[in-house]
């Protein structure tokens, strides 16, 4: 195990039990955080309790998933985690509840104070080696005005983050701080470490041929009502040679929208179809948005790729802290995948959860792949 750096997991379903495991695997002397994910099998109340009691004092942050990364590849019912050193990084953390009345003040003002506290222990050019992530409820349907009063704060501090997830139930979702869990909330922690790292995002669609045009929506709920002034669903399902009745969570898994922004692409995924007709997705939607069917690329030699870049650029990662949306992990269960990429994830030192959805700076996306890699220290 690297210094400063300590992973674990458990599946053992009972709290207190499973609990003891991780502190066995994590526990450090002067221990800076915790980042945890937590199946939401787990009692909450009673996780949160124990968990208190196993890390007295220590600052401790996370939320339930729809899936957990863990030192052995992909689990569910898990509960996994890391923890970093003060001889490696400083955190400095900021809840926002009640996200319902969140405003953009209130974002830019808790990033700012969030800074005053970090430059007041590592100096005024602490910037340049921090990085911040977030954890949101993902059931808020709030993470893009989040998001926009975040990046404004953070300016050139990198950004990545996860909607937390309930096993795919889509009922209620929690982060974890503050020594409880919280619904309707956000949890960011800005993290200065003297270890290179990169924060990065990928994907493994990009834009086709077969375009569309959101033509009739509602922006604040996420849903499409019309597309190509076609009922939504109808119309959707016809474009990929469908018909609406089969239209499910894997199939939404393996064709996801995508969108073009400043020459990038990103994805825009459906989470299901309403009894109207309409569907839901799981980010910002609006009417005029020009869409096209995401055409796939080789999910596992895109990440592959990905971690040989970073290694390139950094070297081999001690860590690497990993926001998958959960669409990802159903389409590689469909593929037959699901082994093969777990086992890559556990070979690059990967602790995180299945999202219901991604952050990247300013941009809320799903069917992404984002997060931190923390290397070695500089020779």
């Amino acid at each position: 195990m690297a210094d400063g750096i300590r992973r674990g997991s458990t599946q053992h379903p009972g709290t207190r039990q499973a609990v003891a495991e991780l502190r066995a695997q994590i526990d450090q002397p002067d221990l800076a955080l915790i980042i945890f994910f937590c199946s939401a099998d787990y009692d909450r109340a009673e996780l949160a309790t124990e968990l208190n009691e196993a890390f007295p004092g220590v600052m401790a942050i996370g939320c339930t998933t729809a899936g957990e990364i863990t030192p052995f590849g992909y689990r569910t019912g898990s509960l996994t985690g890391v923890s970093l050193s003060r001889s490696i990084c400083h955190a400095e953390v900021a809840l926002f509840d009640k996200l319902g009345l969140f405003a953009f003040s209130h974002g830019l003002d808790a990033v700012r104070s969030l800074c005053s506290a970090m430059a007041d222990v590592v100096g005024d050019n602490f910037a340049a080696n921090s990085f911040a992530m977030l954890m949101v409820d993902g059931m808020s349907g709030t993470e893009d005005s989040v998001l926009s009063a975040l990046h404004a704060g953070l300016v050139d501090i990198p950004l990545f983050g996860g909607s937390a997830g309930d096993n795919l139930d889509f009922r209620q979702t929690f982060v974890f701080a503050n020594g409880r869990f919280h619904a309707d909330a956000a949890v960011l922690v800005m993290i200065h470490t003297t270890l290179p790292f990169r924060v990065f995002k990928t994907q493994h669609f990009v834009s086709s041929d077969t375009k569309m045009v959101i033509t009739g929506a509602d922006p604040v709920k996420r849903i499409v009502t019309e597309i190509n002034a076609e009922p939504a669903a109808r119309e959707f399902a016809r474009m990929i040679g469908m018909e609406i009745t089969e239209l499910s969570p894997m199939i939404f898994a393996t064709h996801p929208m995508v969108v073009k922004v400043g020459g990038a692409d990103y994805v825009r995924s459906i989470q299901k179809v309403n009894p109207d007709g309409s569907l839901s997705f799981f980010c910002a939607i609006d009417e005029g948005l020009v869409l096209s069917v995401g055409r796939s690329i080789d999910p596992y030699e895109n990440l592959r790729q990905v971690f040989e870049d970073i290694e390139s650029e950094i070297g081999a990662p001690q860590l690497i802290i990993g926001c998958e949306c959960v669409l990802r992990l159903l389409e590689m269960e469909r593929r037959n995948l699901k082994d093969q990429m777990g086992a890559l994830l556990a070979s690059r030192e990967v602790v995180g959860f299945n999202t219901y959805g991604e952050q990247f700076n300013a941009m809320h996306v799903n069917q992404t792949f984002t997060g931190v890699a923390l290397a070695c220290p500089a020779q």
